[in-house]
């Protein structure tokens, strides 16, 4: 049973999340209504694949929907093959060469009792053309002269519900698994096509949005982990304050694990917003961990958009020693909010003061 310490005023529940599984069709990724008197603010497509070398390329789009407020994101490609091959850089001509879709042409198919959502590029739209669909099943993305991939959902969705007196937020989640080309190179790995719900005027990481905006998350990660035996481990989950944190953890036996029972810890880099170690504890007792990708700090966000640290790593439970065949693990922290649940941000040695 939970203790406040802290009486919260009236439809202000401390942060606290419904988390559950939901099924993933074409007909629901093309919805557009509300839910929870929140509006659909996008879509947000993004993951990383690696070709042979174990070369990263990580990629985000927005499809912003109809009437919605946007934040600065349109078409970011990355990767570790431009800048120093050290870190995920952001390729700046490629990025710009692709069309820079504000509001998407968008549709929904059916073809054989199975309905598939779409969306691409505007005709005549400057920019090489891109176009995407998703259903319940199967998943592609294009981007003309870049890269092309599909695949096959893995497992089930994801989605919680955070509730706030002014703001909330309800967010969805489905990860595919898939193999395609990029730069004419070989890939594979992981995408996540995700959707916010907001207040109306809201953006993710950027306009009233509850968690971002009152800096109450330390750690935000969607993980997938697909490995050489066949086997595979996927989910999403927050540790924040407060009484914010949700999990949603899923394998391949069809297990699907929810808890809003959570607690994480993260040690960031001496001088840095990324991490050198992060864990977490469900339910009291289960431990995973974060294994950090040597390449994938994302590090041309610091300072610029979204402000939090992206980076792509691992997860794993401990004491887990199969082996990886494909992964994703795009998460973020945020120095400034602290290193656990409570433990808020000090000075960051960063040039920024708290």
């Amino acid at each position: 049973m939970r203790t406040f310490t802290e009486i919260p005023q009236r439809a202000d529940f401390d942060y606290q999340c419904l988390v559950a599984p939901q099924q993933v069709t074409g007909a629901g990724l093309a919805d557009l209504r509300d839910h929870y008197g929140l509006k659909l603010t996008k879509h947000m497509p993004f993951g990383c694949v690696r070709d042979d070398e174990g070369e990263i390329y990580a990629f985000v789009r927005a499809l912003n929907a109809p009437g919605s407020s946007p934040n600065p994101t349109k078409f970011i490609y990355q990767s570790t093959r431009v800048g120093d091959g050290r870190h995920i850089r952001i390729d700046k001509e490629k990025s710009a060469a692709q069309a820079l879709t504000m509001f998407p042409h968008r549709w929904l198919s059916t073809d054989k009792d199975v309905d598939t959502a779409g969306w691409s590029s505007l005709e005549g739209e400057a920019g090489q053309p891109w176009r995407l669909t998703a259903s319940g099943t199967q998943f592609s993305w294009k981007e003309e002269g870049l890269f092309e991939l599909a695949g096959k959902l893995l497992g089930n969705g994801m989605q919680w519900y955070l509730p706030g007196r002014d703001w909330g937020t309800f967010y969805v989640s489905q990860l595919y698994d898939v193999a395609g080309t990029c730069e004419g190179r070989a890939v594979k790995g992981i995408i996540t096509l995700d959707q916010a719900w907001m207040a109306a005027g809201g953006a993710i990481h950027f306009q009233k949005d509850l968690v971002v905006n009152n800096r109450m998350h330390v750690i935000w990660w969607t993980f997938a982990t697909v490995y050489t035996d066949g086997s595979w481990d996927s989910g999403s989950f927050m540790v924040g304050h407060g009484k914010l944190g949700y999990a949603i953890f899923q394998n391949e036996k069809g297990e699907v694990r929810c808890t809003t029972d959570i607690e994480g810890q993260v040690v960031h880099k001496p001088g840095s917003y990324f991490v050198d170690s992060a864990s977490i504890v469900l339910d009291g007792t289960e431990r995973w961990e974060f294994v950090p990708d040597p390449k994938g700090e994302m590090v041309d966000f610091v300072g610029g958009f979204p402000i939090t640290a992206q980076q792509e790593g691992r997860w794993r439970r401990v004491g887990d020693t199969r082996e990886p065949d494909r992964s994703l693990g795009w998460g973020e922290t945020d120095r400034r909010n602290g290193s656990a649940r409570g433990v808020r941000g000090a000075a960051t040695g960063l040039g920024e003061a708290e």
